[in-house]
């Protein structure tokens, strides 16, 4: 095995990277992901400002700036390939972030922005769920015309319209790519189990959750039981609901159908009020991207994963590595 080199220098050869290139790509992503300055990141690698300068420069050069980052990232496909063989998904994509403690928001949107522009081609029908993360992502993806191209939304939407609408997440997805768009008319979460039924039996809906099985990828997201998250701030629950959900057991919502950390539904009306696609109608789906990260969505991301067994999961380091630490803390 060869010995990592001093900053610098190159190994050649094995495609290994240096200590260098690992320097030059974390300045990059804190740059121009991050937003950070050029002193903040010297201050937070460790080096000087004319390094972190230099740096930005030579990844210029080397055409490594674009869109979206270019350069390796070698000291994370370790984690990678222990999430992924840990809880048995296809592919994980690990975004860097350079504080343990800031929103990795952002940095995952444009790892997943990335990914979802590469995969999207003619002919395919999408379903798209919605949050923070998800409506981030849309600047990081590289749009242009694609034919027979559907988008699907997996459930409803929020009367007081704001930037984290479902509707308007799926609308501005399908306007990427020139595609079709299919909304579903109706509250994410209605009054009673009754008018859901009413809904979907009368007012055409469940023809739109019939396109679920034809869906040839799935982009969700999933949101913690904490008060901070979107679903509150919409005011769309109660606080009475949320601690009952809690009380339930839940410690998330995947498409408003909240769930415990092994992934299965808890026992609470609001799940029988939520105009969203059946989780294991969903879980049929070829392709089933969860894209989430935070200190309040690991359960959460547990649960998705153990409920959907998604093939992609994009999420941070931290969140990576807290999913590890949290699988390797189960009892025997």
């Amino acid at each position: 095995m060869a010995e990592a080199a001093p900053i610098g220098k190159t190994v050649r050869g094995g495609g290994q990277s240096t200590d260098l290139d690992r320097l030059r790509a974390r300045a990059v992503w804190m740059y121009f992901v991050e937003g950070k300055t050029q002193s903040e990141i010297a201050q937070a690698l460790g080096v000087n400002r004319i390094a972190i300068v230099r740096c930005l420069a030579d990844a210029r050069r080397r055409n490594e700036v674009r869109i979206t980052i270019a350069a390796p990232m070698a000291e994370l496909a370790g984690i990678e390939r222990a999430v992924q063989d840990t809880y048995g998904i296809e592919r994980v994509i690990v975004a860097p972030v350079s504080d343990p403690e800031a929103d990795p928001t952002q940095v995952i949107a444009a790892a997943a922005g990335k990914f979802i522009g590469e995969e999207m081609r003619s002919g395919l029908t999408v379903g798209v769920g919605w949050g923070r993360t998800l409506h981030a992502s849309l600047p990081f993806i590289a749009g242009r015309t694609l034919d027979d191209f559907r988008v699907v939304s997996l459930l409803g939407g929020i009367a007081a319209a704001r930037r984290f609408n479902p509707a308007e997440f799926a609308w501005q997805f399908a306007e990427l790519f020139q595609g079709e768009g299919f909304l579903i008319p109706a509250p994410a979460i209605v009054d009673s189990p009754e008018t859901k039924h009413a809904l979907l039996e009368r007012c055409g809906l469940a023809e739109i959750f019939a396109m679920v099985d034809r869906l040839d990828i799935a982009l969700l997201s999933v949101g913690g039981i904490a008060t901070i998250t979107t679903s509150y701030r919409m005011g769309h629950l109660s606080e009475p609901e949320r601690r009952a959900l809690v009380e339930a057991g839940a410690v998330g919502d995947i498409l408003y159908n909240f769930v415990n950390e092994q992934g299965r539904t808890v026992d609470n009306q609001v799940n029988a009020r939520a105009i969203a696609v059946d989780l294991d109608k969903l879980r049929r789906t070829p392709q089933r991207v969860v894209v989430s990260g935070g200190r309040e969505k690991v359960a959460v991301l547990r649960g998705a994963i153990a409920r959907l067994a998604p093939t992609v999961l994009i999420t941070d380091e931290i969140t990576a590595g807290a999913l590890l630490d949290r699988k390797t803390a189960e009892p025997d």
